[in-house]
């Protein structure tokens, strides 16, 4: 089994990146990604521990790109360096986190909420750096003041697009996050494609523009989708020229337990294929 979309304690996974790894090889992964949001932070961590339990390890990275519609994520994966355009895309993105998290914030405190930003920090583990947290902690942060009963119900209320305290992430631009990729020896890959909202009519055309763009893979299987819906969106990369990954977005047991090491849409193990055949000889 392989896994090519993980997160860690380096962005807003449960684990820290040496725990991962460690989950990875009890799961029987032979081939382990670590692709934290907008950070590279984890990645010395998870490769020492991955050499040592001696699982393939491929560095990556989640990288959020500014989209009109639902959510744009570009996995950078199998970085061999940090370029100076991924220090430099990684520290403005850091930036528009923090901003972020204290706009939330100071918009909850004006409606009368008892919240602060010093108090939101001190709520977080040691894991967890001032920069890399972001709407999933908030969730816990709230749910720990019991301003909510869980943390689904802090998105629900409050966190998602459309309710009273979103505020939208200033991601990258497009071409910007991929000559990242790109400068750092890695391959870019469009994660989970369907959180783009874009409907099935139209998706061919605007995948074909992102491929235009030197977005090289399409991350075809990921559990936020059917597997029907995996299946034709795999078609419709091999159609458009894509290579094909798979990922099972995995944070942690605590936060999101429908999310397995290694196994995808419709709980289907993730086979070596989308390593060994389809990244492997892009890297």
């Amino acid at each position: 089994m392989v896994d090519l979309h993980t997160h860690s304690t380096a962005s807003d996974g449960e684990k820290s990146p040496s725990e991962l790894v460690l989950s990875a090889k009890e799961s029987g992964l032979g081939v382990l990604a670590l692709t934290d949001h907008d950070t590279v932070d984890g990645l010395e961590e998870a490769a020492k521990a991955a050499k040592s339990a001696g699982l393939v390890f491929v560095p990556g990275i989640e990288i959020n790109v500014q989209w009109p519609t639902g959510e744009f994520h570009l996995l950078g994966l199998g970085l061999k360096e940090m370029s100076a355009s991924m220090r430099a895309l990684i520290k403005k993105l850091k930036e528009n986190r923090v901003d972020r998290n204290k706009k939330i914030l100071a918009a909850l405190r004006n409606n009368g909420f008892e919240v602060s930003y010093e108090e939101f920090l001190e709520s977080q583990s040691s894991g967890h750096s001032e920069d890399t947290l972001g709407r999933p902690h908030m969730a816990a942060y709230l749910t720990q003041k019991k301003i909510v009963k869980d943390r689904q119900k802090a998105f629900d209320k409050y966190l998602s697009k459309g309710t009273p305290f979103f505020v939208d992430f200033e991601g990258a631009a497009l071409e910007d996050a991929v000559r990242a990729v790109l400068d750092s020896g890695g391959v870019p890959v469009i994660a989970h494609p369907l959180s783009l909202y874009v409907g099935w009519g139209k998706i061919g055309g605007v995948l074909g523009s992102i491929k235009d763009a030197g977005v090289q893979g399409l991350e075809a299987w990921h559990p936020g989708a059917k597997e029907g819906e995996c299946r034709r969106l795999e078609r419709l990369a091999r159609e458009l020229g894509f290579f094909v990954t798979a990922g099972s977005d995995f944070h942690g047991p605590h936060v999101r337990a429908d999310r397995k090491l290694g196994k995808t849409a419709g709980g289907y193990k993730i086979d070596d294929r989308f390593y060994y055949e389809e990244l492997l000889p892009r890297l």
